[in-house]
């Protein structure tokens, strides 16, 4: 089976959890007996393929999708959306529809993403699959945290962010929560999406904030950071559910995370939840967290059948996917 991949074409300028999620699709569906290749504009190579699978629903993307549809090609939409009645107003949600409703099958990654997009599109629940998210075995192996500390001179307490910095990541509400707590560092990882916000982040923060810049997804040092730190948040506005914090809670980092999304049902009870508005619900959570900091690191098994999340053992549900559609 042959699945061209294809995504709008600045995902790859500031890559996020999205595009980490397509990477990791393409290296382990070849295991399921699928073939992957990237969409090339100037060699596009359509009729080659058995499915065209297309990732995230920017603005614009209909167009590509109806052209796959022009073709007789089977169309696989990734979402990656979290949207309710109460927030749809801020989204295209005409454009978005049309675009779920020209594909053969739409995979979001988690039950309660399907849910939610089957009605507040007025869909068809049937169209939508999910298919959860999966972590790289190598975030559940221990490493030092020493590392990590070494490298960047941290000596102190430290709560973790990792992500493109940006109003959804929501990190400036975070930089406010720990003012509280003056002598607990906040480190961030990412790319500088809005470098205005990013700006605005530093400049509140101080020098309680330090600013690592991006590490590579595979970096020894990345995993270092998780293993060395207090606590890892993430107070998205919303999450679906944040391959950042899966790969801490991998590695047994406590973690205050964002209630908005399908985190809970990845997570369970085995993370502190904030409400990304409040500042003190932020506070509050990164405190509960950081009390069990003290004891031994926590399970690294989440709710979804209490079980460790891997790529390999994940994409058997896509591959299911695609074969319903060949």
């Amino acid at each position: 089976m042959k699945v061209l991949f294809a995504t709008y074409p600045m995902a790859f300028h500031t890559p996020g959890g999205g595009e980490i999620q397509l990477l990791a699709y393409r290296k382990y569906l070849p295991a399921h007996g699928v073939e992957v290749t990237l969409f090339d504009q100037w060699n596009p190579r359509f009729l080659e393929h058995d499915i065209v699978h297309f990732f995230s629903c920017v603005g614009g993307s209909v167009h590509f999708c109806n052209f796959i549809k022009q073709l007789g090609i089977p169309l696989v939409v990734s979402s990656s959306l979290w949207i309710t009645e109460e927030t749809k107003h801020l989204y295209p949600v005409g454009e978005i529809k049309h675009q779920f409703a020209l594909a053969d099958r739409v995979v979001a990654n988690s039950d309660t993403e399907c849910e939610a997009l089957a009605q507040v599109f007025e869909l068809p629940r049937e169209k939508f699959a999910t298919v959860y998210n999966g972590v790289e075995h190598t975030f559940y192996e221990p490493v030092a945290p020493e590392l990590f500390r070494d490298q960047f001179a941290i000596r102190g307490p430290f709560v973790l962010n990792v992500g493109n910095i940006e109003p959804r990541k929501n990190q400036l509400t975070l930089v406010r929560a720990l003012k509280a707590t003056p002598e607990v560092k906040l480190v961030l990882i990412g790319h500088q999406r809005d470098p205005d916000y990013a700006r605005a982040c530093f400049e509140e923060g101080g020098n309680q904030v330090m600013y690592l810049g991006h590490l590579p997804h595979d970096s020894v040092l990345l995993r270092s950071a998780y293993a060395a730190a207090d606590v890892f948040c993430l107070p998205s506005t919303l999450e679906t559910p944040g391959l950042a914090a899966l790969e801490a809670h991998a590695a047994g980092c406590p973690a205050a995370v964002t209630e908005v999304g399908s985190t809970q049902e990845y997570f369970g009870d085995s993370v502190s939840y904030l409400h990304p508005t409040d500042v003190e619900s932020v506070l509050s959570a990164i405190q509960s967290a950081l009390a069990t900091r003290g004891c031994s690191r926590r399970s690294n098994s989440l709710s979804i059948e209490n079980r460790r999340l891997d790529w390999q053992s994940a994409l058997a549900a896509l591959h299911t996917i695609y074969r319903s559609l060949v």
